[in-house]
This record gives structure tokens, C-alpha cells and sequence, in this order.
């Protein structure tokens, strides 16, 4: 295997982890931070003023049609929906997702059995997903920051401007200090650097910045945060592991396949073993099914 190891922790938290991304942005304390995070990525198109945080389980009008999962969902000041997701390696029908996503977000809107009444007076869905090891097919290189919507196609004019779609491939932002310009470009380069961080740098200091690294420091975090924190950590490192594993055995062995199967079988004896630890240590099933992508079935037979 590449690594025997997982990363110890250092002095802050990586916020590209479940847990990490969800303190720092889910929680009503927190809410500024998510509220500035947003107005920077939607900056001359919206202005969040308030937010309320949803919750992430949605349910579809037929038991068949299963549950959607989301990282975060909020609501804005003026009725606006946003989903963000964190997407840390390559998923198939990723985009397909962001699509089912964001159409249970609209079908949930009609009333039941007022829809001639309700007009179809949708309010607006937005959808930001930041990608941290992989990259959309057929962006360009040098493009990082991609905004989507429902345009014509022969002229570009915005055909629908109540859904959008925006993704951020962090792997593409390589900016440095002196290129760190705009706020969006310094919450990028926190999203992407914090865990290597020691100290607040000069150029970060803001009152925004400095509550999200006072937030961000591992020694302030609880006994319960820690072990949720260093499961996260555990389970996002064991995925690398697995995928640079699987990628080095299908080079060397030169069959494609071998990638898929060594994710398959490696990722899953993962997830059981983490979660087996995650319940031992009395967590709500619920955080270690969101942890691990287990069902809650799967984790109550272990």
C-alpha cells in the first residue's frame, strides 16, 4: 500500500473532512462564515444578508424513491435554496447527482393539492459543490470556477436564472500569497491549505479569517469532536489510500479493472471497520452513516 500511516493531526483542522466542513459551515454559530463563504462565490449575482440551516435528509412522495443525503442545505433571506457538497475524489454520475439533487429540491416545493394555486411560483435553487482531488471532464486547465445555468445555446443569453450550478475544482487553485487578491481567492486558498497551516498568516488577518482559524484549531475542539474529527480524518485518508493503491496495481498490471475493484473492496472493509469503531465509541448512527456511506442497517449488524 502507498502509505502504512494515516496523517496525524495538526494544529488545525483539514476542512475538506465531513465533520470539519460541517462545524465550520453547518452549525448556527458558524452561520456568518457560511453567509461570507457564499456571498464571495455568488458575488455580483446575490447578497446574502441571512441564512437558516435545513435539514439534510429529504424523502421523495413514494417510499421507492429513497432518501437524498445532502452535505449541507440552507435557506436564504429571500427563499433561496442552497446546497453545498464537498466531493473529495471521483464519482461516477457526479453531475447526474447535482441534477437529482437540486430537482427534489423543486418537486418538494408544490403544494399538495394546491398546484393550480401555486402557479409553480418555484423559488431559487442553487447548487456548490467544492471538488478537491479530481476535476470535471473537458474543463480547461487553467479554469478552476465554474458557474452553470440554463442558457441558449446559440446566443448565451440566460434562458431560466431561478437554478444554478457551481463548481469549484480546488486542485486547479494554485494561487499563491501574492495572487490572493479577492476574499473568494483567500477562502479558497484556507479551504485548501488550513490543515498545513501553524499559525493565522498576516495576510488572512480579518475578523472573518481569524474566527474560522480560532474555530479551526484542533487543541479547542472537545474529547467527542476529536474522536469524530479523527474518525473523518481516518476514513478520508483510508479512501487515498485505497484509490492510489488500486490506480498503482491497474498500472502495473495494465488492467483498468483493477482501479474498480480495488475501491469496491477496499473502500467497503474500510467504511465496516471505521464504523465499527464509531459505534463502540457511542456515536449516533446517523453521523456514522453519513461518515462512512453505510445504511443504518448495515451498522446495527455489526
Amino acid at each position: 500500500m502507498p502509505d502504512a500511516k494515516p496523517p496525524a493531526p495538526g494544529r488545525y483542522i483539514d476542512l475538506m473532512v465531513d465533520f470539519s466542513f460541517k462545524k465550520i459551515f453547518g452549525t448556527e454559530p458558524n452561520r456568518d462564515l457560511l453567509i461570507s463563504f457564499l456571498n464571495e462565490v455568488f458575488r455580483g449575482r446575490k447578497h446574502i444578508v441571512d441564512l437558516v440551516y435545513n435539514k439534510n435528509e429529504h424523502h421523495g412522495d413514494l417510499k421507492e424513491e429513497g432518501i437524498a443525503v445532502f452535505d449541507l442545505l440552507c435557506t436564504g433571506d429571500k427563499g433561496e435554496r442552497f446546497l453545498i457538497e464537498i466531493q473529495r475524489a471521483r464519482q461516477g454520475y457526479f453531475k447526474e447527482r447535482a441534477l437529482f439533487y437540486t430537482s427534489r429540491l423543486i418537486s418538494e416545493q408544490a403544494p399538495k393539492g394546491k398546484r393550480s394555486e401555486w402557479a409553480y411560483n418555484i423559488t431559487e435553487v442553487y447548487f456548490v459543490a467544492l471538488l478537491e482531488d479530481f476535476t470535471l471532464d473537458n474543463t480547461p486547465t487553467d479554469s478552476y470556477f465554474h458557474n452553470i445555468g440554463l442558457c441558449n445555446t446559440k446566443t448565451g443569453e440566460i434562458f431560466y436564472d431561478k437554478l444554478g450550478y457551481t463548481y469549484i475544482e480546488l486542485s486547479k487553485f494554485v494561487k499563491g500569497e501574492p495572487e490572493l487578491v479577492t476574499d473568494l481567492d483567500k477562502w479558497l486558498h484556507v479551504l485548501k491549505n488550513m490543515k498545513q497551516f501553524d499559525k493565522i498568516p498576516t495576510y488572512l488577518r480579518k475578523p472573518i479569517f481569524e474566527k474560522l482559524f480560532s474555530i479551526a484549531e484542533y487543541t479547542n475542539l472537545t474529547k467527542e469532536e476529536k474522536t469524530m474529527y479523527d474518525s473523518s480524518l481516518k476514513y478520508k485518508w483510508d479512501n487515498k489510500n485505497v484509490l492510489d493503491y488500486a490506480v498503482q496495481e491497474a498500472e502495473a498490471k495494465g488492467i483498468e479493472k483493477g482501479i474498480e475493484k480495488g475501491i469496491e473492496k477496499g473502500e467497503y472493509q474500510k467504511a465496516l471497520d471505521i464504523a465499527r469503531e464509531l459505534k463502540y465509541e457511542g456515536l449516533a448512527f446517523e453521523f456514522i452513516a453519513k461518515t462512512t456511506k453505510l445504511s443504518i442497517e448495515e451498522i446495527e449488524k455489526l
